[in-house]
């Protein structure tokens, strides 16, 4: 995991061959690549970066380091005229509670127009982590996905599950009834980890927890 002051990414090794989820913001590059060299691993063989979806906590620095190593950027197709710039962020609905949280998310740096050389599509199998399965799960964007390694029990969440301080919905959702049902789509994979876009990543009774936070109980009358 690699954390920065808002949001973070993830470094997936098979070999000597490296895939990011996600890449920070602008000007996280030098800190990526100085993170997978403290690693004893070399940047050049970073093969692929996935972007969970279009926010700029999340895109910043792909580009730069697809350019610098030939990486390829992977991200669905409902997401990526946004990351290329071609259409802008679609506007979160926001909660009140959320105005604070998403104010002092603005502070990360625009992230720059980045090419997306593959768009995929729900149920993809992408060549990396012995078959890693793209899940459409729109309602944080409209084009967000997690990435699901079944043969390892991991799951990425993107930003449709949160995990700081508790596992609940992710935050700034553009549609959120959307979003709550992508959040019990992931909980049904069941997996063992669970690797959020925001709070640390849950490996104890990871698939209880993440099923009661998508299912939470009626309040009573």
């Amino acid at each position: 995991m690699l954390r920065f002051p808002i949001g973070q990414a993830y470094l997936w090794r098979d070999g000597e061959a490296l895939t990011l989820i996600d890449a920070g913001h602008a000007g996280a590059a030098d800190p990526i690549e100085d993170a997978i060299r403290s690693l004893g691993l070399r940047p050049d063989r970073l093969e692929r970066i996935v972007l969970t979806h279009c926010h700029r906590d999340h895109t910043g620095a792909a580009g730069e380091l697809a350019d610098r190593w030939g990486a390829q950027v992977l991200a669905h197709r409902l997401d990526a005229p946004v990351i290329r710039g071609e259409r802008p962020v679609p506007e979160p609905v926001l909660l009140d509670w959320e105005l604070p949280l998403w104010e002092k998310g603005l502070a990360v740096p625009e992230a720059p127009p980045t090419r997306v050389d593959r768009e995929v599509e729900d149920g993809e199998i992408l060549a990396f982590g012995d078959g890693a399965v793209v899940v459409h799960a729109p309602g944080h964007t409209p084009g967000s996905i997690g990435v699901h390694l079944p043969r390892h029990g991991v799951l990425f969440t993107g930003d449709c599950v949160a995990g700081v301080g508790q596992v609940m919905l992710g935050v700034f959702n553009v549609d959120r009834a959307q979003a709550q049902d992508s959040f019990r789509r992931l909980a049904a994979l069941s997996p063992s980890v669970a690797c959020f876009g925001h709070g640390d990543p849950l490996t104890t009774a990871t698939a209880a927890t993440l099923h009661s936070a998508a299912h939470p109980a009626p309040l009573a009358p």
